[in-house]
C-alpha cells in the first residue's frame, strides 16, 4: 500500500515538473516567408488598396470635385515630377535628418530629466505637472516665439521639437520607473546595486516597456512638431522639406503636390515605426518571454 502511494507521489511530482517545463519552454522557430508575407504584408497591403480603390471610385464616380480631391494619376505625376528633378529624396531626407536630430537631441534630454523627476520627490512634485502641460500643448504654439527667438533657422525648428518630444520622452520614462515592482528595487539593493548602478541595472531595465513606449510617442511628437514648424515658418534658408511642399503646394493651389506632401509624411512615419521602434519593441517583449522567438 505504502508503495503504492509513493508511486502515486512520484507520477505526481513528475507531471507537475513536465508541466512546469511545457510553461517555461518557448518555441524557437524560422517563420516561413509565406506566413510573413499572409500575416504581416498582405493586410497593410490590402488595407492600402481598400483605401486607394475607394479614393479613385469617388472621384470617377463624380462624388466630389477634382478641386476637392484629385484623381490618383495627378498626384503620381507629382511625385514622378518632383523624381525626374531629383528633389524627391533631397526633400524627404531634409525633413527626416532634422527630425532625427532632434529626437537625439530631446532623448538626451528627456532621459535624465525623465530620471531625476521620478527619483527625487520634491522635484516630481515642482516638475512633474510641468511636463503634464507641455505634453498636453499643441506644438504648433511655440512656433511663434520660437521664431522670435531665433529667427527663421534650425535652432526654431529644434526648439519647437524639443518642447514638443522632451515631455513625452520624460513622462514615458516616469510611467515606466513607476510600474517598477519594488521588489526588484530591494532586491538590487541586498545585492549592491544602489545609486547610479542601481539605476543601470535595476531601474532602467524594468522600466523599458514604458520608456519605449515614451520613445515611441517622443518620435511622434518630434515629428508632428516639425512638420507644424515647416508649415508655419517657411524660408529659403530652411531648405524645402515635406512640411514646406505641403505649404507650398497650398499656396500655389496645387492639390496633387498637397496630397503628395501628405501621403509622403505619412510614409516617414510608418516606415521609422516599423524599421527602428518596431523591431526594438519585439525584442523587449522577447527578452521578457512574452513574445516567441521567431
Amino acid at each position: 500500500m505504502a508503495s503504492t502511494e509513493t508511486k502515486a507521489k512520484t507520477d505526481d511530482l513528475a507531471g507537475l515538473e513536465a508541466g512546469l517545463d511545457a510553461l517555461d519552454a518557448v518555441e524557437v522557430r524560422r517563420t516561413p516567408v509565406k506566413e510573413v508575407l499572409l500575416k504581416k504584408v498582405l493586410p497593410p497591403v490590402l488595407a492600402v488598396s481598400l483605401v486607394l480603390a475607394v479614393w479613385q471610385v469617388l472621384v470617377s464616380a463624380g462624388v466630389t470635385e477634382e478641386s476637392k480631391l484629385p484623381p490618383l494619376s495627378a498626384v503620381w505625376d507629382s511625385l514622378a515630377e518632383m523624381w525626374l528633378k531629383g528633389t524627391l529624396f533631397e526633400v524627404v531626407w531634409t525633413s527626416v535628418s532634422r527630425g532625427m536630430l532632434g529626437f537625439l537631441l530631446a532623448l538626451a534630454i528627456g532621459t535624465p530629466l525623465g530620471l531625476l523627476v521620478a527619483r527625487v520627490t520634491f522635484v516630481r512634485a515642482a516638475i512633474g505637472p510641468i511636463l503634464s502641460g507641455l505634453q498636453a500643448l499643441p506644438s504648433v504654439a511655440w512656433v511663434p516665439p520660437a521664431v522670435l527667438w531665433f529667427g527663421l533657422n534650425d535652432a526654431m525648428m529644434f526648439t519647437v521639437i524639443l518642447l514638443g518630444a522632451v515631455p513625452s520622452i520624460a513622462n514615458g520614462l516616469v510611467s515606466g520607473i513607476d510600474q517598477v515592482p519594488p521588489l526588484f528595487l530591494r532586491a538590487g539593493r541586498t545585492l549592491g546595486a544602489t545609486g547610479v548602478k542601481g539605476v543601470r541595472h535595476v531601474v532602467l531595465p524594468a522600466a523599458l516597456p514604458g520608456y519605449l513606449a515614451g520613445l515611441k510617442q517622443g518620435w511622434a511628437f518630434s515629428w508632428r512638431s516639425l512638420m507644424a514648424a515647416e508649415i508655419i515658418a517657411s524660408s529659403p534658408d530652411l531648405g524645402l522639406g515635406l512640411g514646406q511642399l505641403l505649404e507650398n503646394g497650398r499656396n500655389n493651389i496645387d492639390l496633387p503636390g498637397v496630397f503628395l506632401a501628405i501621403i509622403l509624411i505619412l510614409v516617414v512615419g510608418i516606415a521609422i515605426d516599423l524599421l527602428i521602434f518596431s523591431p526594438v519593441e519585439r525584442w523587449v517583449l522577447r527578452s521578457r518571454g512574452l513574445l516567441a522567438r521567431s
